[in-house]
């Protein structure tokens, strides 16, 4: 373990350059023409606004942009994330990303990302909320937002309560809209929210992860045995996405070893109980002096501990030149968007470290975003038409089977059988078939082409075959 703490200065490559690397890498593999691949790589509209909030008595001039990456399928989709470290260059980055992952899991809708340049922690609630009202009004000005152009959700530093007055914002200016709640997602339940969006990314994590451990051909390749049970994991980030990442893994059979946060790490190498922690972040408002486990002031060294898996689910570039050579884990899992620099990801798998991008595994976010949309277009939630339909199906053919066998089953088993699924197990399934089936195709990529050497690439392949073929369809690449 190096004993320097505190990475140095050095100039990183832009994250859309990092982006890049990854796509021009892929394309270097694939026979699509120049002009084409120059349509999917280029970011197609960005939004950059400045505009003034009263502050605390005074008038504030805030910056916040909106890309939209691609247009190839509408509308765009992507989060709004509330930061000081928001530039135009990683609002366009995030899109990219965001055009790619929704190829790859077959969601129909191209790549958006926003961004507002402030700390969400030094405004009050009302500030916050006239900013993000004023911000929608700007979107709504240039038609950057609606329910058949551009749909929002939440990122860092936002939530449901940012995606309601946004809604609501929407709705009030587009009054004759039918599908004005389609606007974003990420919304509350009573505002035409979906069952299972807050866990959606964490869960997505935990299915994706669930199904490379359990690929045999890929375990033995880098010397790991199948299943999760029993592997050591690192997790990165204690929000929204890192907490059920964890959550879900260690309901999986593994053993959370460590969970890294801004302010420090905790760490116990026989594990750690997340629902405890989850209790004592709520009350301390920190993971640090948590009883179960060790506390360690830089939190960012335990990316450099030995585990089976790590999950960095906090920010982009978190892993870089400067500790990639550290990296002891046999798993990443980019639980976030690009915490490893294009840099660094050679020197990672020539240790042979088996990397599940972002654009694949932390995808269930989007996922359930488009089953929220498609449920704000319906107009119904999911389970509604059909849940005591089969519910008296399924009473039927328990009866049918009693009257033949000649035996009863109790009241408690019955209830349990002919249960119909409610909108958040309909969700949940619809989220792990697509993270399944995803992960079944960027592995088909990998294994029948010889030339792709890592995951990342084989996703991208997938992801720019589809992209081609939309725009060639659409008869603009004749």
């Amino acid at each position: 373990m190096s004993s320097q703490t505190t990475p140095p200065s050095y100039h990183e490559i832009p994250f859309f350059q990092s982006v890049n690397t990854y796509f021009d890498k892929a394309v270097a593999l694939l026979d699509h023409s120049k002009g084409l691949l120059d349509q999917i790589r280029a970011c197609n509209a960005v939004y950059q606004i400045q505009f003034p909030v009263r502050v605390k008595g005074e008038i504030q001039v805030i910056s916040a942009w909106r890309a939209e990456h691609s247009h190839h399928k509408l509308p765009c989709k992507g989060g709004i994330r509330y930061s000081e470290d928001v530039n135009q260059d990683e609002v366009i980055a995030l899109s990219a990303l965001m055009t790619y992952k929704c190829a790859v899991v077959n969601v129909p809708f191209g790549g958006g990302k926003g961004g507002i340049k402030i700390n969400p922690k030094n405004y009050s609630v009302d500030e916050l909320e006239r900013i993000t009202r004023r911000y929608t009004v700007e979107l709504i000005h240039k038609n950057f937002i609606g329910p058949a152009v551009d749909v929002p959700a939440p990122d860092y530093g936002t939530g449901m309560r940012e995606m309601s007055w946004i809604a609501d914002t929407y709705q009030t200016i587009k009054f004759d809209d039918v599908n004005a709640l389609g606007c974003v997602t990420g919304k509350p339940i009573s505002q035409g929210g979906v069952n299972g969006r807050t866990e959606a990314t964490g869960k997505g994590v935990f299915y994706g992860v669930r199904e490379a451990v359990n690929d045999a051909e890929l375990m033995k390749s880098i010397g790991l045995s199948t299943g999760l049970e029993g592997k050591s994991v690192i997790v990165q980030g204690f929000g929204n996405v890192g907490y059920h990442a964890a959550k879900f893994i260690a309901e999986g059979g593994s053993r959370i070893i460590g969970i890294i946060e801004w302010d420090g790490a905790v760490y116990n190498p026989d594990g750690i109980d997340i629902a405890a922690l989850k209790a004592h972040h709520a009350q301390t408002g920190s993971i640090r002096n948590f009883y179960g486990a060790n506390t360690i002031d830089e939190g960012n060294s335990l990316l450099e501990y030995p585990c089976d898996i790590l999950v960095p689910a906090a920010l982009e570039s978190q892993i870089t030149d400067w500790n990639a050579e550290r990296i002891q884990a046999k798993i990443i899992a980019e639980g976030a968007n690009g915490p490893i620099a294009a840099s660094a990801e050679p020197t990672l798998l020539a240790k042979n470290i088996l990397i599940i991008p972002d654009m694949f595994i932390n995808a269930g976010g989007v996922v359930v975003s488009y089953f929220e949309w498609l449920k704000n277009l319906s107009h119904v939630r999911f389970g509604r038409l059909d849940k005591r339909y089969e519910e008296n199906s399924k009473k039927g053919l328990i009866a049918t089977i009693e009257n033949l066998t000649g035996k009863s089953l109790s009241q408690a088993e019955k209830a349990m059988l002919v249960q119909g699924p409610n909108e958040v197990d309909l969700v949940n399934s619809g989220l792990e078939d697509s993270m399944i089936g995803s992960y079944h195709e960027i592995m088909e990529v990998w294994r029948n082409k010889s030339n792709v050497k890592d995951m990342r690439t084989a996703a991208f392949i997938s992801a720019i075959d589809k992209i081609a073929a939309s725009y060639n369809q659409m008869g603009i690449f004749p």
